[in-house]
């Protein structure tokens, strides 16, 4: 069994796996479906348990009662603390958004169980690439086959090869050629060159350095700085938070620097907490 060691921390609130995995911030994990025969009567999605991947490792994460197991081929306590960012008190965090914002009420009771997570920066740099004019099946879809054809394996688990992120050396030596065939598309160019830039130059710190990076635009450099270098200030804009400040404050959707303006106006320095949990809500409920 992949699953080689197992993590437990106790007493852990303002946490739920389907909040923090299916608000657009990371791809690679998914929740855990029961086999034909388990208890619990037919297959199907167990909401509580998902199995991914952070860094060099893969995990099964499930959590009940305040109670949070990581079952992983590898990584420290302090890793998956770091990782799940368990240090941070969002409790805290909530309670200044819908007192300075009392709109984001809803929104932050809905996706109560959010938590931004401290990802691998170069990962993230290139998942987000692929998230240009993308939907997140076909990322989710995109980023396997990348891993599939350049990530050094990590193990077997249930008859199923797993595979590690690339490293920026992988991608900086993959062909266009070879990377347009795992259906990239025009990305492929973005990815080498993204890679190549990064092992030239070390990794990005700001957002100007990201701007200078091939193929990435202010969308994608936020969304980058937000959950790859943990500026909970950055407060990306796509085409749901777009929507979003349109219904919310009446911003023409045509009005990206309004939008901003608005946003660090009304959120103030947890601008990019408050963007998750209105994406999260708006899209969960289909408004």
């Amino acid at each position: 069994m992949i699953y080689k060691e197992k993590i437990e921390f106790d007493n852990i609130r303002d946490f739920e796996p389907v909040h923090i995995f299916e608000c657009g911030q990371v791809f690679r994990w998914v929740p855990e479906k029961r086999k034909e025969g388990e208890p619990n009567g037919q297959a199907g999605i167990v909401a509580d348990v998902y199995t991914g991947f952070a860094g060099a490792y893969t995990a099964r994460v499930g959590f009940d009662n305040g109670r949070l197991s990581i079952e992983t081929s590898g990584g420290s306590r302090e890793f998956w603390h770091d990782y799940f960012d368990l240090g941070t008190d969002y409790g805290e965090i909530k309670e200044t958004l819908v007192k300075n914002e009392p709109k984001l009420k809803d929104a932050t009771e809905y996706g109560y169980g959010i938590r931004i997570l401290n990802q691998d920066l170069f990962e993230t740099i290139i998942s987000f690439i692929i998230s240009q004019n993308n939907n997140i099946p076909r990322i989710r879809k995109n980023i396997e086959s990348l891993c599939e054809r350049y990530g050094e394996e990590i193990g077997n688990e249930d008859g199923k090869t797993l595979y590690a992120f690339p490293t920026p050396k992988a991608l900086a030596d993959a062909s266009e050629d070879d990377l347009a065939a795992l259906k990239l598309g025009y990305r492929s160019a973005y990815i080498k060159e993204s890679a190549r830039c990064y092992l030239e130059k070390g990794s990005p710190c700001t957002r100007e350095e990201l701007l200078n990076m091939h193929g990435i635009g202010p969308k994608v450099a936020n969304c980058i700085m937000l959950f790859g270098l943990r500026d909970v200030e950055a407060f990306p804009i796509d085409t749901w938070v777009k929507h979003i400040m349109t219904d919310m404050y009446d911003i023409s959707g045509k009005d990206v620097q309004g939008m901003y303006k608005t946003a660090y106006e009304k959120f103030g320095k947890y601008a990019g907490y408050a963007q998750q949990y209105l994406f999260y809500y708006y899209r969960d409920k289909g408004l």
